[in-house]
């Protein structure tokens, strides 16, 4: 039995390593993720090492190639606003849901959260802004009771986390995001399920403009970086 939970540990363990490389980008997009590699890098055997990359994969930070293996994945652009477009439908659901049974305990809970993220706003700390992002959507996830709904939003997550790492990393709109928050507990503490819903969907909504915007911007600005360029 003690052989068996090393053996969970070690998977674990490697798995978080593995995860905080890709998201960090310390393993950029189209590294291959050999399991030989890999162990070696950990440095535990072949087995945790195989677990971590098939955990990866199935959370959407990397993908099979053929004759290459598993990769870690890009989720450019382009590929965000795709994700975007779906969160946008399935963090409202979540919300709807959360909002018929939340209890004042969660709403304390979340309370919490919210003030944790203004003393990061405060201090523009980026870094622990997205942490608490993520924590305040995943404690949402969980109080929907949804396991099915969790899953497909925590991994929509991570793609994100992996995109977020390389842009839109100003901390710009990080007041806004927090003021969206606050907007999304006072619409479940109401208990009124389409008033949630609306607010979920909203926050995320403005996510997608934002990136279309800086998707505008960006092309806009190519030309004149190509003739500087020439």
């Amino acid at each position: 039995m003690e052989t068996a939970d090393r053996g969970v540990g070690l998977a674990a363990q490697a798995y978080a390593t593995l995860k905080h490389a890709i998201i960090t980008h310390e393993l950029p997009p189209g590294t291959r993720l050999s399991v030989p590699m890999l162990a070696e890098r950990l440095g535990v055997s072949r087995s945790p090492a195989r677990e971590a990359i098939a955990r990866i994969t199935h959370e959407g930070l990397a993908h099979f190639e053929p004759n290459r293996g598993a990769v870690v994945a890009n989720v450019d652009s382009t590929s965000l606003a795709e994700i975007y477009e779906i969160r946008e439908v399935l963090e409202g659901l979540a919300a709807r849901l959360a909002a018929t049974q939340i209890t004042d305990t969660e709403i304390a809970e979340l309370r919490s959260l919210i003030a944790e993220h203004a003393a990061a706003v405060e201090a523009g700390d980026v870094e622990q802004h997205y942490e608490l992002d993520v924590r305040f959507h995943r404690r949402i996830h969980e109080i929907a009771g949804n396991a099915t709904l969790t899953g497909q939003l925590e991994r929509l997550q991570q793609q994100v986390r992996l995109a977020m790492y390389t842009t839109h990393r100003s901390p710009g709109g990080m007041p806004q995001a927090l003021a969206e928050h606050r907007r999304i507990v006072d619409s479940l503490e109401s208990r009124d399920s389409a008033l949630a819903e609306a607010a979920g969907r909203s926050h995320i909504s403005r996510l997608l403009r934002d990136l279309v915007a800086a998707q505008a911007a960006e092309a806009r600005e190519q030309p004149e970086i190509s003739e500087q360029g020439a």
